[in-house]
């Protein structure tokens, strides 16, 4: 999304969701599920039927205005309603509710907060620091969640601007695991949860060994979960990487 796009929806006050775009001198609009329309906006399988309110193509959703049906196939090549659609969509601006928009922000927000908590760790201790320390960080650091990208895009950006306010550092660790085999079968789906198992062995005795890099801010709970699982039988030691 342009600049633009995103300064005409902080200044606008914005009474529906919409896509509206600009075109051959005319304005084009559609009424849109929010929540939906960015999924579509960014490759997700979604259905253009479920994004939009309506099949039909406004010059003005607000006033209730539709388009003229007769230039339409002159500016976008067909009539189709739900092809028009898809262009406005792509191209166009998403024009959301100062409620949607606070909406995904808090969200976006509560996500990175859990991100930073999870990956990252004070370099000194090696130990994650807690969600309202981070946020006092973001606040004091002024950060500026981005609706438009996930959670994963922004997080190595938000971590260097924290760095000058808090000690931290995103920190993975490379552990070597070995489950007993009267465990293996209950503890298999604890170790997906947490990590993506690499080097996987079912042994003939019936134990499971594997690598996987865990987020260093999550390892102690990694430990103590598995423990439980196996009565305290859990193998593990860290490995380097290579």
């Amino acid at each position: 999304m342009s600049i633009k796009g995103r300064e005409s929806m902080e200044q606008e006050r914005v009474h529906f969701n919409l896509a509206r775009l600009k075109k051959g001198g005319k304005n084009f609009e559609v009424a849109i599920d929010p929540d939906l329309a960015i999924q579509y906006r960014t490759g997700k399988p979604v259905d253009i039927r479920e994004v939009i309110k309506s099949e039909k193509i406004f010059a003005d959703v607000k006033k209730g205005l539709l388009a003229e049906t007769t230039i339409l196939p002159q500016i976008f090549g067909t009539a189709d309603p739900l092809a028009i659609a898809a262009v406005l969509l792509k191209d166009g601006e998403l024009q959301l509710t100062a409620e949607f928009r606070n909406k995904i922000q808090e969200d976006k927000l509560k996500k990175i907060i859990m991100l930073i908590s999870r990956y990252a760790v004070d370099p000194k201790t090696k130990l994650p620091h807690p969600p309202l320390r981070i946020q006092n960080a973001l606040d004091e650091a002024k950060v500026k969640v981005d609706a438009y990208k996930s959670a994963e895009e922004q997080l190595d950006g938000i971590v260097k601007k924290l760095q000058p306010i808090l000690p931290i550092r995103i920190e993975t660790k490379r552990i070597a695991v070995r489950i007993p085999p009267e465990f293996a079968g209950k503890a298999y789906p604890a170790i997906v949860r947490f990590a993506k198992p690499q080097n996987e062995v079912w042994n003939n005795d019936g134990s499971y060994q594997c690598v996987v890099d865990l987020p260093a801010g999550i390892e102690p709970d990694f430990y103590e979960h598995l423990n439980h699982l196996t009565h305290g039988g859990l193998q593990a030691k860290p490995v380097e990487k290579r």
